[in-house]
Protein backbone atom coordinates (compact mmCIF):
# COMPACT_ATOMS: atom_id res chain seq x y z
CA UNK A 1 0.00 0.00 0.00
CA UNK A 2 0.84 3.33 -0.64
CA UNK A 3 2.51 5.64 1.90
CA UNK A 4 1.18 8.84 2.35
CA UNK A 5 4.05 11.29 3.87
CA UNK A 6 2.00 14.37 3.80
CA UNK A 7 0.28 13.98 7.43
CA UNK A 8 1.37 15.90 10.52
CA UNK A 9 2.56 11.83 11.73
CA UNK A 10 6.18 11.44 12.04
CA UNK A 11 7.77 9.46 9.24
CA UNK A 12 8.53 6.33 9.94
CA UNK A 13 12.43 5.14 8.89
CA UNK A 14 13.72 1.85 8.89
CA UNK A 15 17.34 0.96 8.34
CA UNK A 16 19.00 -3.09 7.86
CA UNK A 17 20.42 -4.03 10.73
CA UNK A 18 24.25 -4.78 10.85
CA UNK A 19 24.93 -5.51 14.91
CA UNK A 20 24.20 -2.26 17.06
CA UNK A 21 24.41 0.31 14.09
CA UNK A 22 20.12 0.82 14.64
CA UNK A 23 21.48 2.65 17.97
CA UNK A 24 23.14 5.36 16.11
CA UNK A 25 20.53 6.03 13.52
CA UNK A 26 17.80 5.56 15.71
CA UNK A 27 19.37 8.60 17.55
CA UNK A 28 20.11 11.02 14.43
CA UNK A 29 16.64 10.14 13.69
CA UNK A 30 14.62 11.04 16.79
CA UNK A 31 16.33 14.44 16.71
CA UNK A 32 15.11 15.28 13.37
CA UNK A 33 11.86 14.57 13.97
CA UNK A 34 11.43 11.12 12.39
CA UNK A 35 10.38 8.07 14.14
CA UNK A 36 12.93 5.11 13.75
CA UNK A 37 11.30 2.09 13.16
CA UNK A 38 13.64 -0.85 14.65
CA UNK A 39 12.15 -3.71 12.94
CA UNK A 40 12.48 -7.45 14.65
CA UNK A 41 16.56 -8.55 14.93
CA UNK A 42 17.25 -10.73 11.68
CA UNK A 43 15.84 -14.02 12.58
CA UNK A 44 15.35 -17.18 10.05
CA UNK A 45 12.15 -15.73 9.13
CA UNK A 46 14.08 -12.82 7.66
CA UNK A 47 16.86 -14.76 5.86
CA UNK A 48 13.71 -16.95 4.57
CA UNK A 49 11.91 -13.81 3.22
CA UNK A 50 15.07 -12.79 1.54
CA UNK A 51 15.91 -15.92 0.01
CA UNK A 52 12.62 -16.85 -1.54
CA UNK A 53 12.67 -13.60 -3.42
CA UNK A 54 16.78 -12.96 -4.15
CA UNK A 55 18.72 -14.47 -7.42
CA UNK A 56 20.31 -17.69 -6.23
CA UNK A 57 24.19 -17.15 -6.48
CA UNK A 58 23.73 -13.16 -4.66
CA UNK A 59 25.24 -12.83 -1.54
CA UNK A 60 24.01 -13.51 1.80
CA UNK A 61 24.19 -9.67 3.47
CA UNK A 62 21.82 -8.92 -0.05
CA UNK A 63 19.44 -11.49 1.39
CA UNK A 64 18.97 -10.45 5.01
CA UNK A 65 19.01 -6.67 4.13
CA UNK A 66 15.86 -7.48 1.58
CA UNK A 67 14.39 -9.73 4.23
CA UNK A 68 15.05 -6.91 6.63
CA UNK A 69 12.99 -4.29 4.83
CA UNK A 70 9.97 -6.51 3.73
CA UNK A 71 9.49 -7.21 7.87
CA UNK A 72 10.11 -3.34 7.84
CA UNK A 73 7.55 -2.36 5.05
CA UNK A 74 5.08 -4.68 6.52
CA UNK A 75 5.61 -3.52 9.89
CA UNK A 76 4.27 0.41 8.19
CA UNK A 77 7.86 2.00 7.56
CA UNK A 78 6.89 4.95 5.27
CA UNK A 79 11.44 4.83 4.19
CA UNK A 80 13.50 2.23 4.02
CA UNK A 81 17.09 3.48 3.90
CA UNK A 82 20.25 2.01 2.40
CA UNK A 83 23.65 2.98 1.75
CA UNK A 84 24.96 2.56 -1.59
CA UNK A 85 28.96 2.52 -2.97
CA UNK A 86 30.91 2.66 -5.90
CA UNK A 87 33.51 0.32 -7.26
CA UNK A 88 33.92 -3.56 -8.30
CA UNK A 89 31.38 -4.84 -4.82
CA UNK A 90 27.83 -5.85 -5.46
CA UNK A 91 26.77 -3.29 -2.96
CA UNK A 92 26.37 -0.47 -5.70
CA UNK A 93 23.80 -3.37 -7.71
CA UNK A 94 21.45 -3.95 -3.98
CA UNK A 95 19.88 -0.52 -4.46
CA UNK A 96 18.30 -1.20 -7.88
CA UNK A 97 17.50 -4.75 -6.95
CA UNK A 98 16.45 -4.50 -3.75
CA UNK A 99 13.74 -1.65 -5.35
CA UNK A 100 12.60 -3.70 -7.99
CA UNK A 101 12.04 -6.25 -5.41
CA UNK A 102 10.19 -4.84 -3.67
CA UNK A 103 7.71 -3.44 -6.58
CA UNK A 104 7.03 -6.79 -7.96
CA UNK A 105 5.99 -7.66 -4.29
CA UNK A 106 3.50 -5.00 -4.62
CA UNK A 107 5.44 -2.56 -2.17
CA UNK A 108 5.43 1.01 -3.40
CA UNK A 109 8.03 1.59 -0.95
CA UNK A 110 10.07 4.92 -0.32
CA UNK A 111 13.28 3.29 -0.77
CA UNK A 112 16.28 6.13 -0.06
CA UNK A 113 19.96 5.74 -0.34
CA UNK A 114 23.26 7.53 0.87
CA UNK A 115 26.52 7.28 -1.00
CA UNK A 116 28.99 5.72 0.48
CA UNK A 117 31.75 8.22 0.38
CA UNK A 118 29.74 11.23 0.18
CA UNK A 119 30.55 12.06 3.43
CA UNK A 120 29.30 14.27 6.05
CA UNK A 121 27.63 16.03 2.79
CA UNK A 122 25.90 12.72 1.87
CA UNK A 123 24.20 12.00 5.20
CA UNK A 124 23.09 16.02 5.60
CA UNK A 125 21.06 14.95 2.19
CA UNK A 126 19.75 11.84 3.60
CA UNK A 127 18.51 13.51 6.69
CA UNK A 128 17.21 16.42 4.62
CA UNK A 129 15.41 13.44 2.00
CA UNK A 130 13.93 11.75 4.84
CA UNK A 131 12.68 14.58 6.87
CA UNK A 132 11.28 17.05 4.75
CA UNK A 133 13.12 19.83 6.44
CA UNK A 134 16.54 21.93 6.24
CA UNK A 135 18.09 22.88 9.09
CA UNK A 136 21.90 22.91 9.73
CA UNK A 137 21.78 23.18 13.20
CA UNK A 138 19.36 20.32 13.43
CA UNK A 139 21.06 18.01 11.39
CA UNK A 140 24.80 18.80 12.31
CA UNK A 141 23.51 17.35 15.63
CA UNK A 142 22.10 14.45 14.78
CA UNK A 143 25.39 13.68 13.05
CA UNK A 144 27.78 14.51 16.37
CA UNK A 145 24.96 12.54 18.33
CA UNK A 146 25.21 9.49 15.69
CA UNK A 147 28.72 9.83 15.92
CA UNK A 148 29.61 9.78 19.14
CA UNK A 149 26.84 6.67 19.60
CA UNK A 150 28.82 4.81 17.23
CA UNK A 151 32.22 4.97 18.62
CA UNK A 152 30.53 4.04 22.14
CA UNK A 153 28.65 1.51 21.31
CA UNK A 154 32.26 -0.19 18.98
CA UNK A 155 34.06 1.09 22.61
CA UNK A 156 31.21 -1.27 24.50
CA UNK A 157 32.07 -4.35 22.16
CA UNK A 158 35.37 -4.24 23.30
CA UNK A 159 34.58 -4.30 26.45
CA UNK A 160 31.65 -7.32 26.03
CA UNK A 161 35.09 -9.39 23.96
CA UNK A 162 37.33 -8.61 27.19
CA UNK A 163 34.81 -9.92 29.69
CA UNK A 164 33.31 -12.53 27.90
CA UNK A 165 36.54 -14.24 27.01
CA UNK A 166 37.53 -13.73 31.05
CA UNK A 167 33.80 -14.34 32.85
CA UNK A 168 33.36 -16.52 35.54
CA UNK A 169 30.23 -17.84 34.54
CA UNK A 170 29.03 -17.89 30.89
CA UNK A 171 26.57 -15.57 30.05
CA UNK A 172 26.93 -12.91 32.85
CA UNK A 173 29.16 -10.43 30.29
CA UNK A 174 26.26 -10.52 28.13
CA UNK A 175 23.76 -9.86 30.74
CA UNK A 176 25.41 -6.73 31.96
CA UNK A 177 26.09 -5.48 28.18
CA UNK A 178 22.69 -5.84 27.36
CA UNK A 179 21.98 -3.31 30.37
CA UNK A 180 24.53 -0.78 29.00
CA UNK A 181 23.11 -0.50 25.61
CA UNK A 182 20.18 1.05 26.94
CA UNK A 183 22.54 3.54 28.58
CA UNK A 184 23.54 4.41 25.12
CA UNK A 185 19.73 4.24 23.61
CA UNK A 186 18.09 6.39 26.22
CA UNK A 187 20.60 9.68 25.72
CA UNK A 188 20.06 11.60 23.09
CA UNK A 189 22.51 14.70 24.03
CA UNK A 190 26.21 14.82 24.66
CA UNK A 191 25.80 15.16 28.04
CA UNK A 192 23.93 12.57 28.77
CA UNK A 193 25.86 10.47 26.91
CA UNK A 194 29.20 11.57 28.46
CA UNK A 195 27.43 10.50 31.99
CA UNK A 196 26.48 7.21 30.29
CA UNK A 197 30.11 6.38 29.18
CA UNK A 198 30.48 6.21 33.25
CA UNK A 199 27.64 4.34 33.61
CA UNK A 200 28.49 1.66 31.33
CA UNK A 201 32.03 1.28 32.60
CA UNK A 202 30.61 0.61 36.14
CA UNK A 203 27.88 -1.75 34.69
CA UNK A 204 30.60 -3.81 32.62
CA UNK A 205 33.13 -3.82 35.77
CA UNK A 206 30.45 -6.27 37.75
CA UNK A 207 31.18 -8.99 35.85
CA UNK A 208 32.64 -11.44 37.83
CA UNK A 209 35.96 -12.58 36.09
CA UNK A 210 39.15 -14.56 35.91
CA UNK A 211 42.19 -11.99 35.58
CA UNK A 212 44.91 -15.10 35.31
CA UNK A 213 43.13 -17.48 32.90
CA UNK A 214 45.17 -17.78 29.60
CA UNK A 215 43.42 -16.13 27.15
CA UNK A 216 43.98 -16.09 23.18
CA UNK A 217 43.47 -12.89 21.04
CA UNK A 218 42.23 -13.69 18.00
CA UNK A 219 41.70 -10.90 15.01
CA UNK A 220 38.42 -10.83 13.06
CA UNK A 221 38.45 -9.70 9.83
CA UNK A 222 36.51 -10.35 6.24
CA UNK A 223 33.42 -8.59 4.70
CA UNK A 224 32.34 -5.68 6.95
CA UNK A 225 28.45 -6.96 6.92
CA UNK A 226 29.21 -10.48 8.13
CA UNK A 227 32.15 -9.50 10.20
CA UNK A 228 29.26 -7.50 12.19
CA UNK A 229 26.51 -8.75 12.08
CA UNK A 230 25.67 -11.91 14.71
CA UNK A 231 23.18 -13.36 12.79
CA UNK A 232 24.81 -14.02 9.93
CA UNK A 233 28.19 -14.88 11.19
CA UNK A 234 26.16 -17.59 13.85
CA UNK A 235 27.63 -14.93 16.55
CA UNK A 236 30.77 -16.49 16.41
CA UNK A 237 32.27 -13.77 18.88
CA UNK A 238 30.29 -15.32 21.97
CA UNK A 239 31.24 -19.05 20.76
CA UNK A 240 35.09 -17.73 20.75
CA UNK A 241 34.58 -16.01 23.79
CA UNK A 242 33.13 -19.22 25.52
CA UNK A 243 36.28 -20.66 24.61
CA UNK A 244 38.12 -18.53 26.33
CA UNK A 245 38.92 -16.22 23.37
CA UNK A 246 39.17 -12.21 23.37
CA UNK A 247 38.28 -11.05 19.80
CA UNK A 248 39.31 -7.38 17.89
CA UNK A 249 37.30 -6.50 15.34
CA UNK A 250 39.16 -4.59 12.25
CA UNK A 251 35.96 -3.75 10.14
CA UNK A 252 33.73 -1.49 12.23
CA UNK A 253 30.88 0.67 11.77
CA UNK A 254 33.93 3.39 13.21
CA UNK A 255 36.66 2.04 10.86
CA UNK A 256 34.02 3.25 8.20
CA UNK A 257 32.68 6.17 9.40
CA UNK A 258 36.76 7.17 9.93
CA UNK A 259 37.35 6.03 6.35
CA UNK A 260 34.02 7.59 4.64
CA UNK A 261 32.11 9.97 6.68
CA UNK A 262 34.16 11.85 9.42
CA UNK A 263 36.36 14.58 7.48
CA UNK A 264 40.33 14.36 7.37
CA UNK A 265 40.80 17.62 10.04
CA UNK A 266 38.66 15.85 12.46
CA UNK A 267 40.57 12.27 12.13
CA UNK A 268 43.70 11.03 14.55
CA UNK A 269 46.06 8.83 13.81
CA UNK A 270 45.74 6.32 10.65
CA UNK A 271 42.35 5.49 8.92
CA UNK A 272 41.95 1.72 8.18
CA UNK A 273 41.83 1.97 4.90
CA UNK A 274 45.47 4.25 4.85
CA UNK A 275 46.70 1.34 7.14
CA UNK A 276 45.35 -1.14 4.59
CA UNK A 277 47.15 0.60 0.97
CA UNK A 278 50.66 1.04 3.12
CA UNK A 279 50.38 -2.91 4.96
CA UNK A 280 49.02 -4.65 1.65
CA UNK A 281 51.26 -3.13 -0.60
CA UNK A 282 53.70 -6.15 -1.27
CA UNK A 283 50.38 -8.73 -1.46
CA UNK A 284 48.01 -6.49 -3.24
CA UNK A 285 48.62 -2.93 -5.18
CA UNK A 286 45.35 -1.90 -5.49
CA UNK A 287 42.04 -2.01 -4.03
CA UNK A 288 39.78 -4.68 -6.10
CA UNK A 289 36.41 -4.31 -4.43
CA UNK A 290 35.01 -4.90 -1.29
CA UNK A 291 36.96 -5.17 1.62
CA UNK A 292 39.44 -7.34 0.27
CA UNK A 293 42.64 -4.48 0.42
CA UNK A 294 41.54 -4.05 3.95
CA UNK A 295 41.49 -8.32 5.00
CA UNK A 296 45.08 -8.53 3.34
CA UNK A 297 46.07 -5.87 5.38
CA UNK A 298 44.48 -6.94 8.49
CA UNK A 299 46.65 -10.66 8.50
CA UNK A 300 49.93 -8.28 8.27
CA UNK A 301 48.38 -6.14 11.15
CA UNK A 302 47.55 -9.24 13.32
CA UNK A 303 50.71 -10.49 12.76
CA UNK A 304 52.67 -7.18 13.79
CA UNK A 305 50.55 -6.63 16.55
CA UNK A 306 50.88 -10.16 18.05
CA UNK A 307 47.73 -12.05 18.04
CA UNK A 308 47.17 -15.57 18.27
CA UNK A 309 45.18 -15.86 15.05
CA UNK A 310 42.63 -14.52 12.23
CA UNK A 311 39.61 -15.74 10.99
CA UNK A 312 38.12 -14.33 7.53
CA UNK A 313 34.19 -14.52 7.64
CA UNK A 314 33.05 -13.97 4.00
CA UNK A 315 29.83 -14.30 2.06
CA UNK A 316 29.46 -17.28 -0.55
CA UNK A 317 30.28 -15.90 -4.17
CA UNK A 318 31.58 -12.74 -2.68
CA UNK A 319 34.35 -12.44 -5.63
CA UNK A 320 36.41 -9.65 -3.49
CA UNK A 321 36.79 -11.88 -0.99
CA UNK A 322 37.62 -15.13 -2.60
CA UNK A 323 40.53 -12.91 -4.21
CA UNK A 324 41.50 -12.08 -0.34
CA UNK A 325 41.51 -15.61 0.61
CA UNK A 326 43.44 -16.70 -2.12
CA UNK A 327 46.49 -14.52 -1.74
CA UNK A 328 46.43 -15.59 1.90
CA UNK A 329 49.08 -18.25 1.03
CA UNK A 330 51.31 -16.43 -0.88
CA UNK A 331 51.53 -13.92 3.03
CA UNK A 332 52.69 -17.30 5.34
CA UNK A 333 56.62 -16.99 3.64
CA UNK A 334 55.99 -13.58 6.18
CA UNK A 335 53.24 -14.11 8.12
CA UNK A 336 53.35 -17.11 10.58
CA UNK A 337 50.58 -16.93 11.43
CA UNK A 338 47.02 -19.28 11.79
CA UNK A 339 44.31 -18.48 9.40
CA UNK A 340 40.86 -19.89 9.54
CA UNK A 341 39.14 -18.90 6.25
CA UNK A 342 35.12 -19.39 6.78
CA UNK A 343 32.27 -18.62 4.11
CA UNK A 344 28.75 -17.87 5.21
CA UNK A 345 25.42 -18.78 3.21
CA UNK A 346 22.06 -19.88 4.19
CA UNK A 347 22.87 -23.38 4.10
CA UNK A 348 25.81 -22.68 6.48
CA UNK A 349 25.35 -25.41 9.38
CA UNK A 350 26.03 -24.75 12.72
CA UNK A 351 27.30 -28.12 13.92
CA UNK A 352 29.97 -28.28 11.35
CA UNK A 353 30.77 -24.28 11.76
CA UNK A 354 31.34 -24.87 15.73
CA UNK A 355 33.81 -27.80 15.18
CA UNK A 356 36.01 -25.91 13.35
CA UNK A 357 36.30 -23.21 14.83
CA UNK A 358 36.81 -25.58 18.09
CA UNK A 359 40.21 -27.26 16.23
CA UNK A 360 40.74 -23.54 15.28
CA UNK A 361 41.20 -22.61 18.81
CA UNK A 362 43.05 -25.92 20.15
CA UNK A 363 45.65 -25.38 17.03
CA UNK A 364 46.21 -21.75 18.42
CA UNK A 365 46.74 -23.21 21.82
CA UNK A 366 48.89 -25.74 21.00
CA UNK A 367 51.15 -23.54 18.86
CA UNK A 368 50.92 -20.70 21.85
CA UNK A 369 52.55 -23.65 24.32
CA UNK A 370 55.26 -24.09 21.87
CA UNK A 371 56.06 -20.81 21.50
CA UNK A 372 56.02 -20.26 25.81
CA UNK A 373 58.48 -23.21 25.89
CA UNK A 374 60.44 -22.52 23.35
CA UNK A 375 61.02 -19.14 24.90
CA UNK A 376 61.53 -20.69 28.15
CA UNK A 377 64.04 -23.12 27.16
CA UNK A 378 65.94 -19.97 25.49
CA UNK A 379 66.23 -18.10 28.60
CA UNK A 380 67.20 -21.17 30.21
CA UNK A 381 70.07 -21.50 27.64
CA UNK A 382 71.13 -17.89 27.98
CA UNK A 383 71.21 -18.41 32.02
CA UNK A 384 73.50 -21.15 31.82
CA UNK A 385 75.88 -19.23 29.22
CA UNK A 386 75.94 -16.32 31.75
Amino acid sequence: MSKDNTTNQKKKVSFPHMGTVSYAWSAALRIIGCEPYVEPYTSKKTLSLGTKHSPEAICIPYKLILGNFIEAIEGGADYVAMITSPGCCRLGEYGKCISNALRDLGYEANYVEMQLYDGIKGMYNFLKTVSGKNNLFLFSRAIIIGITKAFMLDSLENLLSYYRAREIHFGDAEKHYKKALKYIDENDTLLGLKKAKKQIKEEMQKVEIDAKRDVLHVDITGEIYVVNDEFSNQNIERELGRMGVQVRRSLTLTSFLKDAIIPKIFRKGETHLQRAFRLAKPYLMRDIGGDSLECVSDVVYAQKKGADGIIHLSPFTCMPEIMSQNIFPAMREDCDIPILALIMDEQTGRAGYITRIEAFVDLMRRRKRKIQLSENNSESTDKCKV
